[in-house]
């Protein structure tokens, strides 16, 4: 049997159905799908955007650390907190006793936004959830990806 592109319905002549290799395509479509998905829920914030406001809520204060988090360049970080302080989402503010370093901080208005985007991105979640017939323990699955992506980030940066 040939797999079908679920895009237009057509067969796929170039791989077999059986080949070992369709669940974890079907796993990064899907999860690439939901992504986008969660994205658009989040209120306007694009997904890069949502990800730095939250590594600033867990505690990312200086650029240098929400690269390091992010597993992003620092050039690519100070842009994204540049245009999230032009939106007043994020501040920057001296650190005490080291003239040369800012603290970056949500505003109120960016903790605002930061927990109406989860609650939205929250919300879709359980309907593609829910309409998929899972429950808690799909969510729990979910869950678990967290440490090995943690893992898997800090082997990458050498610790």
């Amino acid at each position: 049997m040939r797999a079908v592109n679920s895009s237009i319905l057509e067969p796929v002549p170039w791989r077999a159905v059986d080949d070992p290799l369709d669940e974890e395509l079907k796993a990064v479509r899907t999860l690439a799908r939901l992504a986008r998905l969660l994205e658009r829920s989040s209120g306007g914030l694009t997904l890069a955007q949502y990800r730095v406001l939250a590594a600033v809520d867990d505690g990312g204060e200086r650029a240098t650390h929400l690269a390091h988090a992010l597993a992003l360049a620092k050039p690519t970080v100070t842009a994204a907190v540049d245009g999230l302080v032009e939106r007043g989402l994020l501040e920057r503010e001296p650190v005490p006793g080291d003239r040369r370093s800012l603290r970056i901080g949500l505003t109120p208005a960016g903790r605002e936004t930061l927990r109406e985007a989860e609650a939205a991105m929250a919300r879709r979640l359980r309907e593609v959830v829910d309409m998929a017939g899972g429950g808690r323990d799909t969510l729990d699955a979910l869950g678990t990806l967290a440490p090995a992506l943690d893992a898997l980030r800090a082997a990458a940066m050498g610790k």
